[in-house]
């Protein structure tokens, strides 16, 4: 972890984060990369489930749900 950087899944709704670094191996972190989850892209936290367990997440124009078990292991800092 990057100082100063939290993992995802402690974002709240609205936030406007860019990647820093992924803490994840193999074949997710293969399909997380694919979908433009790479250092320096924007995330838009868009929603949550009442459980908080999936978020829903903007990144590309795209809309992605993950887990808290993958979004903890994305660390992000503020947009500035």
């Amino acid at each position: 972890m990057i100082e100063n950087s939290i993992p995802l899944c402690q974002c709240e709704i609205g936030d406007n984060v860019v990647i820093e670094s992924m803490s994840i191996k193999g074949v997710m972190r293969r399909r997380l990369l694919d979908l433009g989850f790479v250092k320096g892209a924007q995330i838009i936290v868009l929603q949550k489930s009442p459980l908080g367990d999936p978020a829903a997440y903007r990144v590309n124009n795209t809309t992605i749900a993950l887990r808290k078990e993958e979004s903890s292991k994305i660390f992000v800092k503020e947009r500035t």
